[in-house]
C-alpha cells in the first residue's frame, strides 16, 4: 500500500501531470484568416516600396507554416499557404527577387524546390540548414539573409511564423505570421 502512495504521489509530481494541457491548434478557417490579415499588412507595404529601381528588392519567406500549409495539410506535396502565395507573386511583379529561408535540411533540397515549384512559387533562391551546421535556427536564418544581402540584394520584407525566421535584422521590415504559442514552429 505504501508502495501504490508513492507511485501516485510521484505521479501528481511528474512534469507531465503538472504541465499544463497543450492546447489545440485553431481551425483551419482561423489560421487562414490570421495569416490573411498579416499577409494583407504585408501586401500593403509592398505596394508601397516596390518597385524600387534603386535598389536590387528581395523578399524572404519561410516555409513550413508559412509558403506552405505544413500543419494543416498531410501527403507529399503541400499546398501553399494562399495569402503567402499571393504576397510573393506581388513582389515578384513588382520586381523583387523571392527567397526562401528555412531550418529543413539540405538532404531534402530537391524534394522542397519541388514541391514549393508545383503549388506556383518562382524560386530566387533557396537555403536549407547544411548538414554540417549545428548553429541556431536564428542564427542560420540570420547567416542566410546576409548571403542575400552579399549577392546585392536588398531583403524589404521578411516573413515567417517563428521568432527565429525574423530576428537578427537584415531586413527592413519583418512580418510574423501566428505560431499559436509554438505549436507551429
Amino acid at each position: 500500500m505504501a508502495v501504490a502512495a508513492v507511485a501516485a504521489t510521484l505521479a501528481l509530481l511528474s512534469p507531465a501531470a503538472t504541465a499544463p494541457a497543450a492546447a489545440a491548434l485553431p481551425s483551419y478557417a482561423t489560421w487562414v484568416a490570421d495569416v490573411t490579415a498579416v499577409a494583407d499588412t504585408a501586401r500593403q507595404y509592398l505596394g508601397t516600396r516596390l518597385p524600387d529601381p534603386s535598389v536590387r528588392a528581395a523578399i524572404v519567406l519561410d516555409i513550413d507554416n508559412t509558403a506552405l500549409e505544413e500543419a494543416y495539410a498531410s501527403g507529399l506535396v503541400y499546398p501553399a499557404t494562399a495569402p503567402i502565395l499571393r504576397t510573393a507573386q506581388q513582389a515578384r511583379a513588382a520586381g523583387a527577387t523571392v527567397f526562401f529561408v528555412t531550418a529543413r535540411p539540405e538532404i531534402i533540397t530537391g524534394w522542397t524546390r519541388y514541391n514549393l515549384e508545383t503549388v506556383g512559387y518562382v524560386i530566387g533562391g533557396l537555403y536549407l540548414r547544411g548538414t554540417f551546421d549545428f548553429s541556431s535556427n536564428q542564427t542560420m536564418k540570420t547567416n542566410a539573409r546576409i548571403a542575400i544581402e552579399r549577392l546585392g540584394y536588398t531583403i524589404v520584407a521578411n516573413i515567417g511564423n517563428n521568432d527565429s525566421d525574423l530576428a537578427g535584422g537584415h531586413a527592413e521590415r519583418t512580418f510574423k505570421l501566428p505560431d499559436y504559442g509554438g505549436q507551429l514552429s
